[in-house]
């Protein structure tokens, strides 16, 4: 019988726990606050972050890290990006030896630029080739209340890719395996930048053809920088790609859609994460892809100007000028990815 923990206690950590609760026996949600676990275990629900979602009793939940991750085969870390470090270090001392570790945070390290895996990796150094990545269109409200959706496991080794897809599957949550680790990452965190710029042109009143020109340009930014880092085009156009993309792009459940719309209104971001009490990632996103995008030379003009609003006080209206005002382009020839004979497709 498989022992699973899962990291961070946020929306999508209960809501991960939640579902796998349902398939294994032996799982627990590691709490950090003792109260805030105290009341969990007694209420049976995360009032803060899922409410309304009914924890199955089968469910541990536990403040204390070493019972937490004690024996446990699989670990899912599910903490905000600028956590993922802290918490490595954390549980790194304790793991037990074998331990899969599947990262479930979706960011960039605004400092060093880096995935979560490869933070991971950096430490913890025993971990070797046990890592892989889950990500996707996966709305923590919905997985929770067990809407059918799919997502995709990133990991380089076929064998583990099948035996997480085995752990993760239920009937309403399907798995799909991709080698891309780099692809699945940065898809997942970068779509969180465009999605903040689409909700600051809802927020300026603009319609569907602004939103649906935002979200396609968007994603020719993403395939640049995930070509000049090495990912696989395809991934782009899966689940971790412009499914997620869509997603956060357009829902009610997304923090970056609703925290751009407040940002077009001339709201501070920081006034905007504190009423909403979660992480906007998209806001550390942007400044480590605009950082990324120096390094490798990659053109991203939506994430500039998104940079420009969020760092130096663009207006929004300045941006959208801005964009549209940039020399003619072609469409498809600032998408091309390198061809297996390095010249470019």
């Amino acid at each position: 019988m498989v022992k699973v923990t899962v990291f961070g206690a946020g929306g999508w950590g209960t809501a991960l726990a939640s579902i796998l609760s349902e398939k294994h026996e032996n799982v627990v949600l590691y709490v950090r606050n003792a109260e805030f676990a105290a009341d969990m275990r007694r209420d049976r629900v995360n009032a803060r972050y899922l409410p309304g979602v009914a924890l199955p009793e089968n469910l541990q939940i536990s403040d204390k890290l070493e019972q937490a991750v004690a024996d446990t085969e699989l670990l899912v870390l599910a903490t905000p990006s600028h956590g993922v470090r802290a918490a490595a270090r954390s549980f790194s001392t304790v793991l037990p030896k074998d331990c899969v570790v599947v990262s479930a945070s979706k960011g960039l390290e605004v400092d060093t630029c880096l995935r979560m895996t490869e933070i991971l990796a950096q430490e913890i150094p025993t971990i070797g080739g046990r890592l892989a990545v889950i990500s996707g269109p996966n709305h923590a409200e919905e997985v929770g209340a067990r809407m059918p959706g799919a997502s995709v496991v990133g990991c380089s080794d076929p064998v583990l890719a099948e035996y997480v897809q085995d752990v993760f599957m239920t009937p309403n949550f399907r798995i799909y395996a991709n080698s891309d680790v780099a692809g699945v990452e940065l898809a997942g965190a970068l779509k969180n930048v465009i999605a903040l710029a689409v909700g600051i042109a809802e927020g300026l009143g603009f319609g569907d053809n602004s939103k649906a020109a935002l979200m396609t340009r968007g994603l020719a930014e993403i395939a640049r920088l995930g070509a000049a880092c090495g990912a696989d085009a395809a991934t782009f156009s899966g689940l971790s790609g412009v499914g997620d993309l869509i997603a956060t792009c357009t829902s009610q459940h997304s923090r970056n859609r609703r925290a751009g719309i407040e940002i077009a209104k001339g709201r501070r971001i920081d006034e905007i994460q504190a009423d909403s009490g979660m992480v906007v990632e998209g806001v550390r996103s942007t400044a480590a892809a605009w950082k990324l995008s120096r390094q490798k030379k990659v053109d991203m003009p939506i994430t500039e100007s998104l940079h420009q609003v969020l760092q130096n006080g663009l207006s929004p209206h300045s941006a959208v000028l801005e964009l549209m005002t940039r020399s003619k382009k072609h469409e498809t020839e600032e998408v091309a990815f390198p061809s297996p004979t390095g010249k470019r497709g």
